[in-house]
């Protein structure tokens, strides 16, 4: 039984096999954008600032 694969996960499968020097590239890509130092107190003080959402945002009171 074969599994279902996409075109574009084949390409990039196939491509990533053909170009290999391209794996580094994506982990600096990936850490420019994503992989950041957490702060532990930063994240405390963004967390207790969130404001409650009502219930139902599409409904106003401003009639």
């Amino acid at each position: 039984m074969a599994l279902y694969e996409s075109d574009h996960t084949r390409f990039m499968r196939e491509w990533m096999a053909k170009n290999p020097e391209q794996t580094e590239e994506q982990k600096k890509g990936r850490a420019l954008w994503w992989d950041k130092p957490q702060d532990l107190q930063t994240q405390r003080a963004n967390a207790s600032a969130k404001v409650a959402q009502p219930a139902y945002v599409y409904f106003s009171n401003n009639k």
